[in-house]
């Protein structure tokens, strides 16, 4: 029994016995068929898979760009709402302008007044005048209007300043022709008087900023034309034209008091314009 014990041990250790002995053959794997459906897919995905290579052009055709209409976006106004403003945020305001006191109303513009850019000046307080009758509410102190000059600041209301800005258009450059204007002489404009300093007299329409004297003008070339001793053919073209835009106009010839300068105010008359 011993023996028969040794033996099988030692035929078990040797390697020569070992390789001698015959190997246990392997298990048979059982092929299964796949089913019909997965062998479509699978050819189906085969046949993707194959890209066939294009044919070559023939001879003559031109290759042109299609031409692709642009994509019409769907309008999103009005679809979604603004969200609201968070509380505690504060809206933009511009900066408000200052304005010195004048009529109000009325936005000037840097160096302009009497909201006409071609007016240059600057806006004053009222004025309240010492006797009564003087005075002017809505003052402007007007410095030049549509480039011509004034030789002295004229203290107005903007419709006399509106006034004479349209008699030197209209009225004074044309009578000159091509010989610009380019300075007014000022003789007067606001002070608180009577009429031609009259005692017991009305108070002048310069007592009220509605007027202004102009005792001449000074040309582009130099020279100087005064209504004293030049009232020719174009300073009375000029004093005719301000008829009827200005309330009443009074030249040499007019009343003795007015022979060597214009007077222009923007008085309102029952029977229209008084002009002499």
């Amino acid at each position: 029994m011993r023996r028969g014990l040794w033996v099988l041990i030692l035929m078990l250790t040797s390697p020569a016995l070992a390789e001698t002995m015959p190997r246990p053959m392997p298990r048979p794997v059982a092929v299964v068929a796949p089913a019909p459906e997965v062998t479509a897919k699978v050819a189906t995905q085969r046949t993707a898979w194959v890209v066939p290579r294009p044919k070559q052009r023939p001879a003559g055709v031109v290759f042109s760009t299609p031409v692709i209409a642009p994509v019409q976006l769907p309008s999103l106004i009005g679809e979604v709402a603004p969200k609201k403003r968070p509380k505690g945020l504060g809206l933009f305001r511009a900066a408000a302008v200052k304005s010195k006191p004048g009529k109000a109303g009325l936005a000037s513009r840097k160096g302009s007044v009497c909201n006409d850019p071609a007016i240059k000046g600057e806006e004053i307080p009222p004025i309240v005048g010492k006797v009564q009758g003087c005075g002017v509410s809505d003052p402007v102190r007007v410095t030049s209007v549509s480039g011509v000059q004034l030789s002295q600041a004229a203290t107005l209301d903007c419709n006399t300043a509106r006034a004479l800005k349209t008699w030197v258009d209209k009225g004074l450059q044309p009578a000159f022709g091509e010989t610009r204007v380019v300075e007014l002489r000022v003789a007067a404009h606001y002070i608180c008087r009577s009429r031609n300093n009259m005692k017991g007299a009305k108070i002048s329409e310069h007592g009220r900023g509605k007027a202004i004297d102009i005792a001449g003008f000074v040309l582009d070339n130099g020279q100087s034309v005064m209504v004293a001793n030049g009232y020719d053919k174009a300073v009375r073209s000029a004093h005719k034209a301000a008829c009827g835009i200005f309330g009443t106009t009074l030249g040499p010839g007019s009343d003795g008091y007015h022979e060597d300068h214009l007077h222009f105010d923007t008085a309102a008359h029952r029977n229209g314009p008084y002009c002499r």
